[in-house]
Parts: C-alpha cells; structure tokens; sequence
C-alpha cells in the first residue's frame, strides 16, 4: 500500500496538472494518477502541435454550460494573464495567430514540460501507466489501482471526457460521478466536423477541400442563438472549418444551421444594374465572392426560374440563409472537446467541490462546461484545476 497522501487527482491533463500544482504548493502531498504513458497528451497534439493555450479574449460568454453562470467564479480568479505569466516565466515564445488565440512559436512540449517541472518542484508525486479499477470511499477515499492502493481524504476527478478516444478518453469520471449520486448532463461530441445528409452530401461533396468566410448560426427556433463569422471548409462527408466547429456545440440533432455564404455583400445588385440578367451574368457576379466551382454548383442548383427583382431577392436571400439540416456529426473521434459532463448543480462553483460528497473535486472537461474553438477550453482547465486546487 502506498503511503497515505493529501490530495489525489485522477488524469494529468490540463486541468489535473494546474490543481496538482497549486495543491503542492500549498503544502498538500499530491498523488498524480495517469492511465496513459505520459502526461498531458491532449496537450501536446492541440493547436497542431503548438498548443492554443489560452484567449486574450475569455469571457463567460464563450463556455456553454446548463448553468451559464457556473463557470464564472474560477475564470476571474485564474485568468488568462495569470497562465501568460507562467508561460514568459519560462521564457517560452509565443504569438497570436487569430482572435486572440495564443499559441506556442515552437511546440507544445514545451508547456507540459513547464507544467512537469512546477509539478517537480511542489513534490508532486506522478504516476503514469496507472490504470484505475475501483474507487471507495469511508473515512476517506481508497483508490485501487494495478500500481497498488493510494488513499487520500480528497479526490479530485480530471479524468476528461469522451473526444478523441484514440487518445485513451474513456467515461470514467462519468460513471464515477453516477457511483456518488452526482447527475450527469448528457455528453455528446462538441468543437466537431458536422455530417451531409444524402441529397446535400450528393450535391457538394465534390467541393471538398473548398473553404469560405462565411457567418453560420443555429436555427430560429434555438433557444440558445448564436452566430459564428469564420471559414467553412466542404469535406467529402459534410462540413467542417472553425465556423462549423463553433456551431457544432449548439446544434441540436434533427435541427438546421443557417450559413450566410456571403456576408456583407449583395451579388445580385449588379445584375438588377445591368443590361444582361441571366445565369452567366449571375456566375460571374457570384464568383467575384465565392470559389469558382462553389459559385457555379450553388447555381446550378438554386437557379431562378426568372430574372426578376423579385426572383433576385430570393436567390439573393437564398445566399445569405443557406439552409443546412446535418445528418449528425464525425462523433466523438473527431470532436475536440465533449459537451456535456457533471451537472454543474452538484458543484460548488468557487472550489469545484460535490455539494453532497464533502473532500470530492471535479475539474476540467468531465465538468459541463464547454469552451468555444480557440484556446477556451483549456483557459478553463488553468482555472477551475486552480480553484480545486486552492482549497482541496
């Protein structure tokens, strides 16, 4: 049996890697529990490789949650200044690529060996290859593992969620929180590529590789509207591209997107100008905004039966309301994060703690909030790792 510990973390993820941090320097004696082979592996393949690790511009308003406001408390108290000042105390280089997303200039091994070496010198202890197969609880906690028995009178939950399963992404915090009666909001693939269906993907999925600036946003009907001003890009299943991937978290299965395919533009005026009104007129007037090939499919397929204002409005409108209803998604082995997760009315939202299970902790991604594309997701893993790690 392994000497009693402080604090026990489950995954050394983001999320898991900031609380051990802040927990050991607090004095507490950490045990870092990590099923795979080394730390931080979402980390190391996010951003390409060079880690988008956090956004100037974080605000609450980027995470999607049941309870909107949960997330609040921890982003004020650790933000993204508070992770940049870690980062230049390391002398790592960085830049920002778009939209206030910060990345690495060379790789992002270099932010898990910044996050090994704080856990170094606070005395973390890290476990790698330490796959779980029982959690107890009586005085204490007791988790059993094929590395032995590890006890602590604190247990915090960073196991993750479902994205990625060839990253080793398992329900384990799920079915964990389920063991002591925590409710789970339920998971389903977010920050994902969203899939034609049959009569669309016969249509434009020999556009693949086409990539425009366009606005998407949730149907009318949402109850949660939002809009999304970057690139789509056509795949041979569907569509993907930042623009896609940020919707992809409100979509809803059975409901429409609404793609603006030419914002701040109006093709048509030309034409209701000019002399000539008729298909080639509309190709080349539509080409000056979109791709060659994207421009003359989208016509082929919503020509006007007549050249009229009236028809010109329509088709102009058509452009910009591009109705899209998506068969469903890439699933979770595309998804880059899972929404979804601990229902945030079983937590404390200033220490992450069960409300109901004094000394247990959930953080990070397994917890229902989900960050927009571009650094969010892991501003939110620094912050609530570092409000469990603060108190535990």
């Amino acid at each position: 049996m392994r000497p009693k510990f402080d604090v026990l973390i489950l995954g050394a993820g983001a999320a898991g890697l900031m609380c051990a941090i802040e927990a050991a320097k607090r004095g507490r004696l950490v045990a870092l529990l990590e099923h795979a082979d080394r730390i931080g592996k979402k980390i190391l393949i996010s951003g390409g490789g060079r880690c988008n690790f956090t956004n100037l511009h974080c605000q609450p308003e980027n995470f999607l949650s049941a309870n909107p406001h949960f997330a609040k408390s921890a982003l004020a108290r650790y933000t993204p200044s508070d992770f940049i000042a870690l980062v230049e105390k390391y002398r790592i280089p960085y830049h920002e690529k778009t939209l206030g997303q910060l990345f690495c200039d060379r790789a992002a091994t270099e932010i898990t060996d910044m996050l090994k070496t704080e856990c170094d010198a606070a005395q973390v202890q890290i476990f790698t290859k330490c796959k779980i197969r029982e959690v107890q609880r009586n005085t204490g906690f007791v988790v059993l593992t094929d590395s032995g028995e590890f006890r602590a009178p604190a247990l915090v939950v960073a196991t993750g969620g479902l994205s990625i399963p060839k990253m080793g992404a398992t329900d384990f915090g799920y079915h964990l929180a389920s063991q002591f009666g925590l409710k789970i909001v339920p998971p389903k693939p977010a920050l994902v590529p969203l899939t034609f269906n049959p009569d669309d993907r016969s249509h434009y999925s020999g556009l693949a590789g086409v990539s425009v600036p366009v606005v998407v946003s949730v149907d009318k009907e949402s109850h949660q509207p939002h809009s999304f001003a970057e690139s789509m890009l056509i795949t041979h299943r569907g569509l993907s591209g930042p623009a896609i991937l940020q919707i992809s978290s409100y979509w809803r299965c059975g409901k429409s997107i609404l793609v603006d395919l030419a914002p701040g533009c109006n093709f048509t005026s030309a034409l209701r100008l000019g002399k000539v009104r008729n298909l080639a007129a509309a190709r080349s007037s539509l080409q000056r905004i979109l791709p060659s090939r994207f421009a003359a499919r989208w016509l082929e397929l919503h020509a006007p039966p007549n050249w009229t204002n009236q028809s010109l409005e329509h088709l102009e409108h058509q452009l910009h309301e591009w109705i899209v209803t998506p068969a469903g998604t890439e699933g979770y082995q595309k998804a880059e994060v899972t929404a979804g997760g601990v229902d945030t009315d079983e937590l404390s939202s200033k220490t992450m703690e069960s409300r109901n299970v004094p000394g247990l902790f959930f953080i990070g991604e397994v917890v229902d909030v989900t960050g927009h594309l571009g650094g969010f997701n892991f501003q939110w893993a620094w912050a609530s790792g570092a409000a469990a790690g603060r108190v535990v």
